[in-house]
């Protein structure tokens, strides 16, 4: 039988990757949700919207009254929230909104789901699920070893990390509380195509077809755990389908690298893809800048359980995923060069101390 989803932030990086798998790869019927705050983009969806399976619905998860209309009239049997606002610097500049959205919309969505679920019959409770997607950084940061798994104790050191911290722990309290079955991941670092540009990978692809410098904050040292969007989208689905509700999944690929190793990584394949006479090598453009606030050292993720549970595994290797990705930017400059025209003109964020 066709399953319904409804996917809240769909328009998003990680959203309309998951919205483009299950066009393509299952016969779900799914209603994207999106309130189209600056980093969703309908552009991202353009490839399955003539879908007969694929609807959209412009609206604000705190939007209580809306999202219950929504549920009464499309009846999901999956749920996968996606909405957030997700970017460490701009938390820093205005945490505000990732108030706004992070906690107060979670919260206003549990509500409206648990309404929803309490009035479906039991067979179609039973089978119900709510997909929370959050993030490894509300661990905080590590030493150079270990890594976060889903015991470990939770220490967000950013605004950004702190709001979705809050989040997870309502989805929590929502399960425990009242029986509503969810289910948590939290993954390592995404990167690949439709990704904004004012994140790392996508940030030095531009600013380097472009010839301008290329910030990295403070000596680059700082490392992260790099999972291609395809192979998290993969994950988010077998939690769906075979995960146990009321468990979390940490996500993630195994492939740390500091931050300075990524940049010089894309300047190498775009001195390969994109070569440039008249700047020379694209390492060249790399300028070392003061670092943001409060940044954490490392992050890196075990993802035993998922692995063991649900049979999943990264299928792309970091070096082949962060190709396709380049590859993908320098076939798609309208994409982008759309949203550094009119949403975002590349300027540092998160710099108030």
């Amino acid at each position: 039988m066709t399953k319904r989803v409804v996917i809240t932030g769909g328009a998003g990086f990680i959203g309309s990757a998951l919205v483009r798998h299950l066009m393509y790869a299952t016969d779900f019927r799914v209603c994207i949700v999106d309130k189209l705050t600056y980093a969703g983009n309908l552009e991202s969806l353009a490839s399955v919207t003539a879908n007969d399976r694929y609807e959209f619905v412009r609206a604000d998860i705190a939007d209580r009254a809306r999202m219950s209309e929504i549920f009464d009239t499309f009846r999901p049997e999956i749920l996968f929230n996606l909405a957030a606002e997700s970017h460490v610097d701009r938390s820093i500049d205005s945490p505000s909104p990732f108030i706004q959205t992070n906690i107060v919309g979670t919260y206003t969505l549990l509500e409206s789901v648990l309404g929803y679920w309490r009035a479906l019959r039991k067979g179609d409770r039973d089978s119900f699920r709510l997909i929370h997607i959050s993030t490894d950084e509300v661990f905080g940061s590590l030493g150079p070893d270990g890594s976060f798994n889903e015991c470990s104790r939770y220490a967000p050191r950013s605004p950004y990390a702190a709001s979705k911290a809050a989040s997870d722990h309502l989805v929590h309290s929502w399960h425990h509380t009242y029986g509503l079955p969810t289910l948590i991941t939290n993954s390592s670092n995404n990167y690949g195509p439709y990704q904004f540009p004012e994140k790392l990978i996508p940030l030095t692809i531009i600013n380097a077809l472009a010839g301008d410098r290329i910030p990295v904050y403070g000596a680059g040292a700082n490392i992260r755990d790099w999972l291609y969007v395809a192979d998290h989208v993969q994950a988010l689905l077998k939690v769906a389908q075979h995960g146990r509700t009321g468990a979390t999944y940490c996500i993630g690929a195994d492939s740390e690298r500091t931050n300075l190793e990524i940049v010089r990584c894309v300047c190498q394949l775009l001195d390969e893809m994109a070569p440039n006479g008249s700047i020379g090598r694209h390492e060249g453009l790399i300028e070392f800048v003061t670092d943001r606030p409060g940044h954490d050292f490392r992050y890196a993720v075990d993802s035993t359980r998922i692995v063991k549970e649900l049979n999943w595994r990264p299928e792309e290797t970091f070096e082949g995923g962060l190709r396709k990705t380049i590859e993908w930017y320098l076939a798609n400059r309208s994409w982008w060069e759309r949203i550094c025209n009119k949403a975002w003109a590349r300027e540092r964020l998160g710099v108030s101390a």
